[in-house]
């Protein structure tokens, strides 16, 4: 199990250094393959969340690891986003989905950096392949009819004038 998890690890590092991914990225209009996306994960207390309990308001889908420079620079913009749009009366919902790591990793991880969404556990690494995410962090905008309207690879201030008024857009559509 160590060793599977130091060679994903290293995947994934590899990964990032070859696809730039630690570079600022912007959204872009999903074009990809998946049709319906599913979710069916955990969280840190053993709650089970998919994204049909969240139809009807906008979703960050967001894949990332403790591990991941990136992820973890732009979590703060995450709970600002989220603070923001909720003074702004924009349903939304952050669903961060860990990458394959052991749930003590990720609550030492929680415990350090405090984000203030909900944080979903994948230790088996099957959403991963589900969604084809190849890189962390890989994020996805689900519009309110659970469909993916935009995605982003790598890091990005989520609380910028441009996300907000992105977001605010899908959430009267």
């Amino acid at each position: 199990m160590m060793k599977n998890s130091v060679a994903k690890k290293t995947l994934l590092a590899l990964l990032l250094i070859t696809t730039g991914i630690a570079q600022a990225a912007s959204l872009k209009p999903y074009s990809g393959k998946i049709n319906n996306p599913q979710v069916q994960l955990q969280d840190l207390s053993g709650n089970v969340h998919t994204l049909e309990q969240y139809k009807g308001q906008v979703m960050l889908v967001q894949f990332w690891a403790t591990y991941c420079p990136p992820c973890v620079k732009e979590m703060p913009s995450m709970n600002k986003l989220q603070d923001k749009l909720a003074k702004a009366g924009v349903a939304f919902k952050i669903l961060a989905i860990d990458m394959a790591e052991s749930k003590a990793e990720v609550e030492a991880f929680v415990k350090r950096i405090k984000p203030e969404f909900t944080i979903l556990m994948d230790e088996s690494g099957s959403s991963i392949q589900a969604w084809n995410v190849f890189a962390a962090p890989s994020n996805f905008l689900i519009n309110k009819q659970g469909e993916i309207a935009y995605t982003l690879f790598g890091g990005v201030e989520w609380d910028s004038a441009e996300i907000i008024e992105t977001i605010t857009q899908l959430s009267q559509q």
